[in-house]
């Protein structure tokens, strides 16, 4: 084989190396990358659950507390009953 030959030779396999360190370096960040994504969606979308458990479970008692099997509480409404919501006050200090 002649030099020029081999020269020919490894240049060509040099380029071809670098094409396809390049390529598969590409294919590899895109995995990470991709990874990563879904790492990030998902301790988002877990974060959010928590917020609506957490939501949840502060608004839950506080409705329970307010409902007396009901009984309108709101003085300020037309359909108010003083004598009811006495009552219902006398009964659960007994």
């Amino acid at each position: 084989m002649s030099s020029s030959a081999a020269n020919v030779l490894r240049y060509t396999a040099l380029g071809f190396g670098i094409f396809y360190g390049f390529t598969h370096q590409r294919s590899i960040t895109a995995t990470q990358r991709a990874a990563a994504e879904k790492r990030e969606y998902e301790h988002k979308e877990a974060l959010i659950k928590k917020a609506k458990e957490e939501w949840a479970k502060k608004k839950a008692p506080a409705t329970a507390a307010t409902s007396t099997g009901g009984l309108n509480q709101d003085p300020t409404s037309p359909n108010f009953d003083l004598e009811s919501y006495i009552s219902a006050l006398t009964d659960a200090k007994i």
